[in-house]
């Protein structure tokens, strides 16, 4: 683990499985109480000069961005033998986490003047919190840890990572990696079991979370903080919908489509998670999915030519198995995949499922898997009306060859980013945000740069 910049080890470990063979590989530091004590001390030391400097902190940060660049082999293969994804896809998520520091490098952080005459000057400050608790998930975790810990630093605060369990290493890795680019202190990094990350929500000296996972531990860390006020960000689940209109252009479109919703095998809280097609061209949309289903190259991330792994824990490959046996069983069609390949690991079918309705698990719930069920339509109201029906609202897409009529449509949507002909695409600097379960608070752009900060105002009387 890396402590106040130096190496630490630790008594315990716990194992990490490569999900392509379902096997224990390597073992990772379980950090201990006293540790995790210990990383937030130093967060917390580190933090009065680090805050007082924006521009040696821009310097860190593009340091930080070329280090990373320089260990890209490093970083993306072992984030495929934890997480299961193509070599080049790690490697495009690595080259992506040092982009979005560059990005973020870039940001200023506004001072406005609401008054400045010879009375009085009124001015509102965005000024750092102190030691923030960054918590990330297994699907993208490189992406998300820089997310989380690039604007923090930015604003002036300190940072204790921790990342998932399930694919500690290559956060680890991304610590080592870091430690001549930024002083030491500021950023930390710690991987463990649970409860490992309730205690670091909890921790009295954290002032910030910034946690990516599911709606449960949303809630729990939500929780954790609670007694303490702590400031908070959550991004959780999603059950995105997509909604294709009449003129949808399915020679256009169909493969953007198809990977919007198959994205690192299904694993991505903003990818496509159910279809809704007009009725009149329902048979067409589906084959043309299921054709594109079966042509996937699915296997070991580490081959040439994969361009789909494994799922990446062996819990969300029995349930993807569980909601797919459930759809199948109530009637649904497997117009591609349905089941689970053979051999080792966490492999499963690229899945098209049809004939189906909300109501179905499949539908009603987030798979993140590759699985994507089409469901029919006949009104758009109706349309718009089912994508509505949920507790969440991460993100949602409409489709057709007038962007403009399909954006009217995609406003209607309850969602934190609706697009229009493409999906799970953010963009760079953009705000990303999730209504009802699928979180609370922003990230990216400088809204998610000033969810870091806490708004001061400086009023000076000038006179008598």
């Amino acid at each position: 683990m890396t402590l106040g910049g130096k190496d630490v080890h630790t008594v315990d470990t716990f194992g990490v499985s490569n999900p392509a063979t379902g096997r224990v590989f390597a073992q990772a530091p379980d950090c201990s109480p006293a540790q995790l004590d210990e990383a937030v001390q130093a967060a917390a030391d580190a933090f009065p000069l680090w805050r007082d400097d924006i521009g040696a902190r821009r310097g860190a940060l593009l340091a930080a961005a070329a280090r990373i660049e320089e260990s890209a082999q490093e970083l993306a293969t072992l984030l495929t033998m934890e997480q299961g994804k193509p070599l080049a896809d790690a490697h495009f998520e690595v080259m992506v986490t040092a982009m979005t520091l560059r990005g973020t490098a870039a940001l200023d952080l506004p001072r406005e003047v609401i008054r400045d005459d010879d009375e009085e000057r009124i001015e509102v400050l965005h000024q750092p919190m102190g030691v923030v608790a960054a918590i990330t998930p297994w699907n993208v975790p490189l992406i998300q840890a820089a997310m989380k810990f690039a604007p923090a630093l930015l604003a002036g605060n300190t940072v204790v990572l921790k990342p998932s369990p399930f694919t500690p290493l290559s956060s680890l890795a991304l610590g080592v990696v870091l430690r001549d680019a930024l002083p030491p202190g500021v950023l930390n990094v710690v991987s463990g079991q649970d409860p490992l990350g309730a205690q670091l929500a909890a921790h009295p000296t954290v002032r910030k979370v910034s946690f990516t996972g599911s709606v449960a531990a949303g809630k729990h860390v939500a929780a954790s903080a609670a007694p303490d006020l702590k400031r908070i960000t959550l991004e959780l689940g999603g059950n995105d919908a997509g909604i294709l209109l009449d003129d949808f252009d399915l020679d256009v479109h169909a493969d953007k489509l198809f990977w919007g919703a198959f994205v690192n095998c299904g694993q991505i809280c903003a990818a496509l998670k159910r279809l809704y097609v007009p009725r009149a061209r329902y048979t067409e949309v589906v084959d043309a999915l299921a054709d594109r289903a079966r042509s996937v190259e699915v296997g070991d991330g580490m081959l040439p030519d994969v361009r789909m792994g494994p799922l990446a824990t062996a819990p969300q490959f029995a349930r993807v198995q569980e909601l797919v046996s459930d759809a199948l069983a109530g009637g649904a069609i497997a117009a591609a995949g349905g089941r689970r390949l053979d051999g080792d690991g966490y492999f499963f079918a690229p899945t098209i499922l049809r004939d189906l309705e909300d109501g179905v698990r499949v539908v009603d719930e987030e798979q993140f898997g590759p699985v994507l069920p089409v469901i029919p339509y006949d009104d758009i109201d109706d349309a718009v009306a089912r994508a509505n029906r949920t507790h969440f609202g991460l993100d949602g897409s409409v489709w057709s060859a007038d962007p403009e009529r399909a954006a009217a449509v995609a406003a209607r949507l309850e969602c934190g980013t609706s697009w229009v002909n493409t999906h799970a695409m953010p963009a760079p600097g953009v705000p990303f945000s999730g209504h009802k379960w699928s979180g609370l608070g922003v990230a990216g752009g400088l809204a998610g740069l000033l969810s870091y900060t806490e708004t001061k105002v400086l009023h000076v009387v000038r006179g008598s």
